[in-house]
């Protein structure tokens, strides 16, 4: 893999809108979830016994006229974020150096705008006395431009407006860690010149009522690797970075490598010794040219779920070692599904930017099964290359290896 330059990145999580409010709350260990949902539009979802972590002042974001067909939560989630940290000024810098069929988007999703469709459906049922039923769907919603898994990659690259190529990646909670592997062949092959990659998702009543028949949702707060942890809190959130070919003199960070697996092993199950992780960790290792003793911090992908916690850590001990620090972060975020993947690139750059470690926010008990130098607390140290790791259903696996910059 040629070197790869993160000239800028963005995230907007629960935390906050930007780097500088998620990194605030990431050094102070402060959460952004809360117990239940207070957004009255989600009706019957905030009966449901869990925390969140929701990005507030969504009803408030206006598409440009030029793309309403296009309004769904999760694309005014991808606007808000795209507006955070100059961002779109650095595309439009990339835009004039290399033109704009020279710079492509990949972004991640899982659930795109399906919470417009749920939307249109409530508005669309008739309740009869010999049962529901359903009338014509309303005119305001757009099919193509919102629940469409490529809706917010089209939006993205209409609001930047760039012309190069332009993909999507929905491997579930590996989506958006996929889509900086996707853009490092593009970028070494030569096809585009910078990507911009990333991706979002935004909270909807399939995944926070299909988690909770999977029984993998908590009552209590998200306590990833916790003796006593009961599973996983949903957030939402966006982010974005631009990489770069000829990036590396102006990078804030370096993306050195990435590794790829898909063990298969079950629809929604880890391998129980961590197979799938392992691997994509190795390769990654491989990618980069780092040995595992330079690697100074794991962000786990660690949802809070006994069966990922444990296979997760044993594959860390596998090829990291045990003394290499880790944690999850999140108990601050909860678990952004599709958009994880860009959240905790985001979060691990800003520990490296700070050279802090985060804290495994919400432990109390470590679980004796995980062997694992889990970080219950922030630590200050010196932090120049991170791994991190996202897996999604059916064993889609990612981890990637980032550095300081030079």
């Amino acid at each position: 893999m040629i070197d790869i330059g993160i000239t800028n990145y963005t995230v907007t999580t629960a935390l906050g809108e930007g780097r500088a409010a998620n990194r605030y709350r990431l050094l102070r260990s402060e959460t952004g979830l809360r117990r239940g949902l207070e957004d009255p539009g989600f009706g019957a979802a905030n009966s449901i016994d869990t925390f969140t972590g929701v990005v507030p002042g969504l009803e408030r974001v206006v598409l440009p006229r030029a793309c309403a067909a296009y309004d769904c939560r999760n694309n005014r989630l991808a606007l808000l974020a795209l507006e955070q940290d100059g961002f779109r000024a650095s595309v439009n810098a990339a835009r004039s150096r290399y033109g704009v069929a020279r710079v492509g988007v990949m972004l991640g999703t899982s659930t795109s705008g399906i919470r417009q469709t749920e939307r249109a459906y409530r508005e669309a049922r008739r309740v009869g006395p010999d049962g529901d039923t359903f009338g014509p769907l309303p005119d305001w919603y757009h099919y193509k431009e919102t629940q469409n898994a490529h809706s917010v990659t089209d939006f993205v690259a209409a609001s930047l407006g760039v012309v190069g190529p332009a993909f999507t990646v929905s491997t579930a909670c590996s989506s958006s860690a996929r889509v900086f592997a996707s853009a490092a062949r593009f970028l070494t092959a030569g096809v585009v010149d910078a990507m911009v990659v990333g991706g979002v998702d935004s909270l909807c009543l399939t995944t926070l009522f299909g988690f909770g028949s999977l029984q993998l949702t908590a009552p209590d707060i998200c306590r990833p690797c916790d003796a006593h942890r009961q599973g996983i809190s949903i957030g939402e959130g966006g982010g974005f970075a631009l990489l770069e070919r000829a990036g590396i003199a102006d990078a804030r960070a370096r993306f050195l490598g990435y590794g790829e697996s898909a063990d298969a092993y079950h629809m929604s199950t880890p391998h129980p010794d961590g197979l799938g992780a392992a691997l994509a960790m190795a390769d990654a290792l491989r990618s980069a040219g780092v040995p595992a003793s330079m690697i100074d911090y794991v962000n786990l992908h660690g949802t809070g779920t006994r069966a990922n916690d444990t296979t997760e850590t044993k594959a860390v001990v596998d090829v990291l070692g045990r003394d290499v620090p880790c944690s999850s972060t999140k108990g601050f975020t909860g678990h952004t599904l599709g958009a994880c993947g860009i959240v905790e690139v985001a979060l691990s750059l800003l520990a490296m930017e700070a050279q802090v470690l985060p804290a495994n926010l919400n432990l109390q008990t470590l679980d004796d099964a995980i062997e694992a130098n889990v970080v219950p607390a922030p630590v200050s140290t010196r932090v120049d290359r991170v791994v991190t790791n996202s897996f999604g259903f059916g064993g889609n696996n990612c981890s990637l290896v980032l550095g300081r910059a030079a």
